[in-house]
């Protein structure tokens, strides 16, 4: 031991101590660490390496079945958004149908109108026609009848025969309708 001033200084401390220079405190905990490396590297290390990639294959699963079901959300819409616009057409399709038939229909029923119309009038001309042959038939019997009758008393012979009866009616009438003609031409 030396004496350095007053103090005793002991001589392994006295020493300058390398650091360059292992002890072995450094050497036991060097082989600890290594242990411990070891330990992680084989046991801990792989688990939790196994751990994150299953997880971020798991996030990546997640991920595409995301974008998969975006990509079909976007196709069933754009379909839908198809069958929509198909459907307007086809419900304008149909209005304009049903439009076109209804006008067909009423065209129709108006065609119908008017030939029925037109029925009944020739029906109504056709009897009014007929009825004024008849009245004109029953005025020429009437006037006949009143015609002969005077004639048997103007002539004093008797007109029976209907064979005479029939012309001499005949000729009364001619000479009526004839004064007739001649007045409306004389008149107009």
């Amino acid at each position: 031991m030396d004496k350095v001033g007053n103090a005793v200084v002991p001589m392994a401390a006295a020493a300058p101590h390398n650091f360059l220079v292992p002890n072995m405190t450094f050497v036991v905990e060097l082989i600890a660490f290594v242990i411990i490396l070891f330990v992680l590297g084989k046991y801990v290390i792989p688990p939790v390496n196994k751990a994150m990639t299953d997880r971020q294959e798991k996030i990546r699963k997640q991920f595409e079945d995301l974008e998969q079901a975006r990509a079909d959300a976007k196709q069933a819409e754009e379909g839908f958004k198809a069958q929509m616009t198909e459907a307007r057409h086809e419900a304008a399709k149909i209005r304009e149908e049903a439009r076109e038939q209804g006008a067909a229909i009423i065209a129709d029923m108006r065609k119908q109108a008017q030939e029925e119309s037109d029925r009944i009038l020739r029906h109504a001309r056709a009897q009014l026609e007929a009825e004024r042959q008849q009245a004109v038939q029953q005025l020429r019997n009437e006037v006949g009848a009143m015609a002969t009758e005077l004639a048997e008393r103007i002539v004093g012979e008797s007109l029976t025969d209907d064979e005479r009866r029939s012309r001499t009616v005949e000729r009364f009438i001619a000479s009526l309708e004839s004064e007739e003609a001649s007045t409306s031409t004389g008149v107009s």
